[in-house]
C-alpha cells in the first residue's frame, strides 16, 4: 500500500506471471511446484497452465481424467490443467500429437481464459510450447521469458528422436523464429548462450541461471541402504541415473576393469534403470568385474541417503558437442548432497566442478582417465576429500540453489516490465 496524490492510498498488487509448462508435478519437471511456490514468496501471483498429468508413462495419472479445463490450488499455486493427448511413447505420431494439442488448448486458454498477466514463462522443451507463448504474446503483447531446458533440434538428433535431415533443418528454422519473437531467453549454461549467439541471437536477449535440484528430497532424504549396497570398507564412487546410450557407461567398466587390476579397494556402484542396463551387466560379467555392482532404481524420495552414503559421485556422458554445453542434473544434486565428484564430462559441466573445486576431472570416454580419477580420489586423506565436500555443498548453495535461481528470475521479470 502506497499513499498517493491528495493523500489517497494506493494499492499496489503483485505481478502475475502466467508459468506455461507441458510438465508439472506430479509429473517430474526441474521448474514445478517448488518453483512456483518460491515465486509466490518473491511476491508474485502465479498461474501454472499445465496439462493432465501422463509424463513419462504416456498414461494419465491415477485420480486424473481428460477435461476441457480443471483447476487445483497446490500450496498456494493455482494450476489450471487443459486437455492434451497423452503420450510418451517411441510413436513419432504420438509423441508430436501430445506436443500439438497441448500447445493448442495453452494457446486457446491463454488467449481467451486467462487472466491477464505481467509475463509469461514459458518452459521448453517442447518447442510447441514456445510457440503457443508467442501466439498468445501477439494477441495479449504480454513479454514472454522462454527457458531452454534443451537445445533442439540438437538433442533431437543425438537421441535418435529424429534422424530426417529435412525435419531437422524444419524444426530449426521454427527455434530461430521463436528466439526471435520471445522477449528473453534463459539458458542452463553458458556454452548455451555462446551456441545460440552463434545462431544469431543477440547476447542481451540471453541469461545463464543454473537449474536447480529436488532439494528436500536430496538434504531431507530417508530410507534404508539398497539391498547389495558395499559396506564400509569398500570405497564406492556411485553413479545415479538413467543408463541409456547417452551415459557410454561401457567406458566405465573398462575404467573398473584397469582399478581391478592394481588391487585397489575401490567398487564402482551403478544405481538405475535404462535400455543399456542389461547389456551393461553382460559385460561386466564377460569382465569377470568384481568391483562393479548394479542395483535398482530408487525413488527420489530416498536417492540422497543413498548418495550421502557414498565416498564420490560419477558424472558420465558420452563424447559428443551437445554435451559440452550442458550440465546434466544430476551434479546439482550430487553438490546438495555435499560429495566429492568424478567429473567425467568434458565442457561446461567440467568448468562448473573445476570452479567449485569440488571433484577431480577426467576426460569423457576414456577409460584410462577415468580409473586415474577414481584412484585419485581414492589415495586423498578424509580431511581433503571433506574440504571437497564442503565446497561442493556450498557452490550450490550460492549458485546452483532454488533461492538463488529464484531470486535471478525474480530480477528479470521485474527488469523486462
Amino acid at each position: 500500500m502506497l499513499i498517493g496524490l491528495f493523500g489517497r492510498s494506493i494499492k499496489i498488487l503483485p505481478l502475475r506471471v502466467l508459468l506455461l509448462t507441458q510438465w508439472f508435478d506430479p509429473e517430474p519437471t526441474f521448474k514445478g511446484v517448488v518453483f512456483a511456490r518460491e515465486l509466490i514468496k518473491l511476491g508474485f501471483e502465479v498461474e501454472v497452465v499445465t496439462g493432465f498429468p501422463n509424463y513419462p508413462g504416456g498414461k494419465l495419472y491415477p485420480g486424473y481424467k481428460i477435461k476441457l479445463l480443471q483447476r487445483e490450488l497446490v500450496d498456494g499455486v493455482l494450476i489450471t490443467r487443459v486437455p492434451l493427448y497423452p503420450s510418451h511413447d517411441q510413436s513419432a505420431f504420438g509423441r508430436i500429437l501430445n506436443y500439438v494439442t497441448f500447445a493448442t488448448a495453452a494457446f486457446i486458454y491463454g488467449v481467451f481464459v486467462a487472466k491477464r498477466s505481467d509475463i509469461i514463462y514459458a518452459y521448453h522443451p517442447p518447442l510447441t510450447v514456445g510457440i503457443a507463448a508467442v501466439c498468445i504474446r501477439f494477441f495479449r503483447r504480454i513479454p514472454v521469458v522462454n527457458d531452454i531446458q534443451d537445445m533442439w533440434p540438437d538433442t533431437l538428433r543425438v537421441t535418435g528422436m529424429v534422424t530426417n535431415t529435412r525435419v531437422l533443418g524444419v524444426v530449426a528454422l521454427i527455434c530461430s523464429v521463436v528466439y526471435r519473437c520471445v522477449d528473453h531467453i534463459v539458458v542452463l549454461s553458458p556454452g548455451f548462450k555462446q551456441l545460440l549467439i552463434e545462431r544469431g541471437v543477440p547476447s542481451q536477449k540471453l541469461d545463464v541461471i543454473y537449474n536447480w535440484c529436488d532439494e528436500a528430497a536430496m538434504v531431507n532424504a530417508s530410507g534404508d541402504l539398497p539391498k547389495g549396497f558395499p559396506d564400509k570398507e569398500r570405497f564406492t564412487i556411485v553413479f545415479a541415473g538413467n543408463m541409456g546410450k547417452a551415459q557410454a557407461l561401457e567406458a566405465v567398466l573398462d575404467a573398473a576393469e584397469i582399478v581391478q587390476s592394481k588391487d585397489s579397494g575401490i567398487c564402482f556402484v551403478l544405481i538405475g534403470g535404462g535400455v543399456e542396463v542389461n547389456r551393461l551387466r553382460g559385460l561386466a560379467t564377460e569382465k569377470r568385474l568384481t568391483n562393479v555392482i548394479f542395483l535398482p532404481a530408487v525413488p527420489i524420495s530416498e536417492i540422497g541417503s543413498v548418495l550421502r552414503k557414498a565416498d564420490a559421485l560419477l558424472v558420465h556422458l558420452r563424447k559428443d558437442p551437445l554435451f559440452t554445453i550442458s550440465i546434466p542434473s544430476k551434479i546439482q544434486a550430487y553438490m546438495a548432497v555435499g560429495k566429492p565428484l568424478l567429473m567425467a564430462v568434458d565442457g561446461d559441466a567440467a568448468e562448473l566442478v573445476k570452479a567449485a573445486g569440488c571433484g577431480v576431472l577426467a576426460e569423457s570416454e576414456n577409460p584410462e582417465a577415468i580409473a586415474d580419477a577414481a584412484l585419485k580420489l581414492y589415495a586423498m586423506s578424509f580431511a581433503e576429500r571433506d574440504s571437497m565436500a564442503r565446497r561442493s555443498r556450498e557452490y550450490y548453495q550460492s549458485h546452483l540453489s532454488l533461492q538463488e535461481g529464484a531470486n535471478r528470475f525474480s530480477v528479470l521479470f521485474k527488469k523486462l516490465l
